[in-house]
């Protein structure tokens, strides 16, 4: 029984698990550091640098919603479902010889995204955050 195939196959998951999960773990164990930090010069009694501070809310502030990115967000879900409509009617109309073709199917399918992005750029017009 010859093992290389099945280190293949570790290999290439365990490369996409790496990829995904080590960045998540890397900046979760940053984060774990600089909190530690702030607790130990809290406790001594010193104060923190603005600098500091405003280094720890880049994060919080980068992820709050705002305007242009639920209306980017929006458009880039609409043009998906755009696509996967396009995608379908050229399959229906490429192939009407063979009967049932999974048409309906995609064309459904499309629908999902495109609501998704109509909600988001709605959302997006309703959205305080100007930034």
């Amino acid at each position: 029984m010859e093992l290389t195939p099945i280190f293949i196959v570790f290999i290439v998951f365990g490369s996409i698990v790496a990829v995904i999960v080590g960045p998540s773990y890397l900046k979760s164990r940053e984060r774990t550091e600089m909190q530690l930090t702030v607790r130990h010069a809290v406790d001594k009694g010193q104060t923190l640098p603005p600098e500091l501070i405003d280094a720890m809310t880049k994060d919080v502030q980068k992820s709050l919603p705002s305007r242009t990115k639920d209306i980017r967000k929006g458009v880039l879900s609409l043009a998906a479902g755009a696509g996967l409509a396009g995608f379908a009617l050229i399959i229906g109309s490429a192939h009407r010889d063979f009967g049932s073709n999974g048409q309906e199917v995609l064309l459904g399918l499309s629908c999902i995204p495109a609501a998704i992005g109509i909600a988001f750029i709605i959302l997006g017009f309703f959205n305080p955050n100007k930034a």
